[in-house]
Parts: C-alpha cells; sequence; structure tokens
C-alpha cells in the first residue's frame, strides 16, 4: 500500500487550501441559506471598532477571525501577515461592535387578539421561525428569554441552534414565570406558596433553564423560596415587580430587577404589604421625583447589593402617542403578519387618542432612574421585551433601545456597552462575549455608517458573526416575512 505524504511535508498553501475545505465544509447545510460570509480565515479591514468597553471609537483597523475566535485586533496600518489564503474584507467607512447580549428578550410575541376585548383570552403566540432569526437579524448574538410561556420550545430552540439546525442567537433560557398573574393568561402557572416556588425552580432547573423571573403579584416568602432554590443551583433570579418592592426584593437577594422604576411601587402610599396595589402608575407619573432622597436611597441600596437592572425603554416607549417615529415601524412592517399590523396600528391609534399626558412622564422618568443608576455605579442591562401591544420586534427592538439610551443622556460609546459587555459580564461569559478583543467569540455586527456619531446607524446591519460565520440580515429577515404574530 502506497503511503500517504506526512502533513508536515505538504506545502504550506496545500496545508491551508485543505483547512479552507474542511472547515467550510462544517457550515451546516441549514445554516448556508442564510451565510455570506464563512471563510476560515477572514480579515475584517480598514474598520472604525467600538469595542463594547466604553472606550471611544478606534479608526482603521484590522480584526482577523480564524476558528470562530478574534485572533488578533491591531491598526491596519500594520503588515498583514495573515495567510495568503484568507478573505479580506473592506469595511472603509463601516463600524464593527460587538453582538448584541439581550438580556430582556422572548421567543413569544403578543396575538393580535390578546386584550383586544369580545371574550377572547389573552395568549401569547411562540415566535419559533421568526424570533430567533430576527434577533441574530438585528445583530444580538446572545439573548436571555427572560420568562417563557412555552418553557420546552425555548429549550429545544436552543438545542437547535446550537447544533446548527436553525439560525439564532446564542440561547440562556429563563423559566416560566414565578407568580400569581391575576388572571393574566392561562398559559402561565400560578404559585400557590413558598414550597410550590421551590419546587417549580428546582424543577425547571433539571430541566435546563438557566435562570428564572418572578412577576408582577408574587409573595415575598415565594420570592425569598424561588431565590434560595436557584442560588443553591448556581442559578439567578430576576424580576418585574410590583407586590415586591426593589429595596425588599434587594435584601431577599434577587440579582436583577426588569423595566427599572417604573414597576417599583414601593414609594405609593397607598402600598401594602405582598399586594400589587392599584393606582400606583398615575402616581408615579405624578409625583415620584426621581432626585428625591427615598428614591435615591433605593438606587444605593441596589448598588450596594450588586443588583443589576435591566433597561426595556422600546417597550415603554409605545405606550405614548405617535411613538416611536412610524418611518421606523415601516421599516419593519413586512415582517408582520397581516393581522398583526393590523391589530398594531389600531392600538397606536387610540393611544393617539386618548393622549393620556401622563404617559410621557413614565418615559423621561425612567430615563432619569436609568442614569442616575449608572452613575451611582449600577450595572444596567438591556433588552427590547417584545410584549406589550406589540410594535417591538426581536431584534429591531434592541436596537431601538440603544436609540432611547442616547435619548435618555448616554453617550452612543455608553449605550453600546451597556447593551454588550455589561450582560456579558452579568451572565459571567465576558471572558468571550461582549467585547472585541483577542480570544474571544467572533460575535460582531457590521454597521454602515458610524453610531458613534449617529446612533441611528446601529439599524444599518450589513453582516452580523457569529463564532465567526457572518450571516446575512436581509436572508434571515426575509426568510420569516409576515409571521411575526403567527409563528
Amino acid at each position: 500500500m502506497k503511503r500517504l505524504p506526512s502533513l508536515y511535508k505538504l506545502p504550506i498553501l496545500a496545508i491551508l487550501g485543505l483547512a479552507a475545505n474542511s472547515l467550510s465544509s462544517q457550515t451546516p447545510d441549514a445554516l448556508k441559506p442564510f451565510v455570506k460570509e464563512d471563510a476560515p480565515v477572514l480579515v475584517l479591514e480598514h474598520a472604525r471598532i467600538i469595542d463594547g468597553t466604553g472606550s471611544a471609537p478606534s479608526e482603521d483597523q484590522r480584526i482577523v477571525i480564524e476558528g470562530g475566535k478574534i485572533t488578533r485586533v491591531e491598526s491596519s496600518a500594520l503588515k498583514g501577515d495573515f495567510p495568503a489564503s484568507a478573505k479580506v474584507i473592506d469595511l472603509t467607512g463601516k463600524t464593527v461592535i460587538p453582538g448584541l447580549v439581550g438580556m430582556h428578550e422572548h421567543l413569544f410575541y403578543t396575538s393580535p387578539s390578546t386584550g383586544n376585548g369580545g371574550g377572547t383570552l389573552p395568549l401569547w403566540g411562540e415566535m419559533a421561525d421568526s424570533a430567533p432569526r430576527l434577533y441574530l437579524a438585528g445583530g444580538v448574538t446572545t439573548a436571555r428569554t427572560a420568562g417563557s410561556m412555552e418553557p420546552y420550545t425555548d429549550l429545544n430552540l436552543k438545542k437547535m441552534i446550537d447544533a446548527g439546525k436553525i439560525p439564532g442567537p446564542k440561547l440562556h433560557i429563563t423559566g416560566p414565570y414565578l407568580g400569581g398573574y391575576l388572571g393574566l393568561a392561562p398559559q402561565m402557572h400560578t404559585l400557590t406558596g413558598p414550597d410550590d416556588a421551590a419546587r417549580t425552580v428546582d424543577y425547571w432547573a433539571a430541566e435546563g433553564v438557566t435562570s428564572f423571573k418572578a412577576y408582577m403579584d408574587i409573595k415575598p416568602d415565594e420570592l425569598k423560596a424561588a431565590i434560595e432554590h436557584a442560588h443553591a443551583k448556581g442559578l439567578k433570579i430576576t424580576g418585574h415587580l410590583c407586590s415586591v418592592g426593589f429595596r425588599e426584593a434587594a435584601a431577599l437577594g434577587i440579582d436583577n430587577l426588569e423595566h427599572g422604576i417604573v414597576v417599583d411601587t414601593e414609594f405609593f402610599s397607598g402600598k401594602k404589604p405582598g399586594i400589587c396595589p392599584e393606582g400606583a402608575d398615575e402616581d408615579f407619573a405624578k409625583n415620584l421625583d426621581i432626585e428625591s432622597a427615598p428614591v435615591q436611597d433605593m438606587i444605593r441600596d441596589l448598588v450596594s447589593h450588586h443588583v443589576a437592572v435591566t433597561s426595556t425603554l422600546a417597550v415603554f416607549e409605545v405606550t405614548i402617542p405617535n411613538r416611536p417615529p412610524i418611518q421606523k415601524e415601516l421599516k419593519v412592517q413586512a415582517a408582520f403578519a397581516p393581522e398583526a399590523w393590523t391589530y398594531y396600528l389600531s392600538v397606536r391609534a387610540r393611544l393617539a387618542e386618548r393622549n393620556d399626558p401622563n404617559e410621557p412622564s413614565y418615559l423621561r422618568k425612567e430615563m432619569q432612574f436609568e442614569r442616575d443608576f449608572v452613575k451611582a455605579g449600577g450595572l444596567l442591562l438591556a433588552g427590547c421585551d417584545p410584549t406589550s401591544f406589540g410594535g417591538v420586534l426581536p431584534g429591531y427592538g434592541d436596537q431601538r433601545n440603544l436609540e432611547l439610551l442616547v435619548e435618555a443622556g448616554f453617550t452612543p460609546v455608553e449605550a453600546i456597552h451597556i447593551a454588550t459587555q455589561n450582560g456579558a459580564v452579568f451572565l459571567g461569559e465576558d471572558s468571550a462575549i461582549g467585547t472585541i478583543a483577542a480570544g474571544k467569540s467572533a460575535d460582531l455586527v457590521v454597521l454602515a455608517g458610524n453610531p458613534a456619531d449617529k446612533i441611528d446607524d446601529v439599524e444599518n446591519v450589513e453582516t452580523v458573526f457569529k463564532d465567526g460565520l457572518g450571516y446575512d440580515p436581509a436572508k434571515l429577515t426575509k426568510s420569516v416575512q409576515g409571521l411575526v404574530g403567527l409563528r
């Protein structure tokens, strides 16, 4: 039998060619329709980099990607000694940011009839096809689901994405909502007490979820049990609270709070222990002063307990008349099922006619709270929460949240830092994702323009790299055209 030549005897270019063929063939067939860059060695040349750390942009930079990792970040003025087989992409005039780390995401969406009267039950439909693709198309390469309507579906979607069977971000699955729900939806489990909270956490942790979310009228003893059982397994718990105030939750050991002060009822004069009160929203809009001593004390208390807060400005904005600008919604209209688009427009029109003077106050005060929280040393995260009556789409809502953080007073670079590195830090994955540096996963977003000068350029996504594989956002969105609100 004739012996094959030893590998070290082959010419170096032949070796590189073998590697190229081997790695390229590893791109799963199911992903190939959505991919436009899959070379084994990629060089992003002449790029502007906003690295996610909060540092100023760096001009004319080179990023070398090999084996799904960033191997070098350096000036393009340096001599390029990368392999001759590398694919070089000229990004002159374009910006690269880290893949967004969405910390309040969902794989479900508001059904068109939800809250529409006529005796219909409020339901949220699982967006098994559209949500993962839209997140990725929008630049979200890592996403925590922050509450599940169909946890088994979410867990299986994660497995399919990880196996390369469908495109989507790196998912961190949060278990089913923990609370009492006030008859909100038949899809949700109502806790019967602390033992039930503990049992629910134990069961879903064993099934594979990696975090939990307390919701609205959860009782203090239920929250305490859930936190203890989650922490015993090394898992974290967040909360969209109402019955329990922020300081009480911090004392119990909660790790994260969703939405911010707009859902904290502890400053409402009519608040009773363990009860989600009526009338707190209007009182918040009219009377609560973010600069008051009690609120500032609460902020310092959260910081001292290392409780993170997740900004979800995009989902609050839709309740304000004529926001967001209709031009932004029209850009993503094709993704909506016709019924979902009609329903969104009808509710938007009713809000404009009602013109509640309190609505803008909610958003302004939440923005002020988030600024003060960060100024005090708090860890602010970001996510879009695609719920409410619709209009906040996965991925595109995350882009809008960045724009609203800038409206809130953060610089564009600070907003990108909040939406990338901060989420990675909270997840304990900042050694692998969240910033652009050698040795990290090649999770990157290529943008036309310069979001440091014009934050709206975050909408101009040209390529999304996840583990070095470059996805085409146009192909991803076209593949789910007309599906949002259906599947």
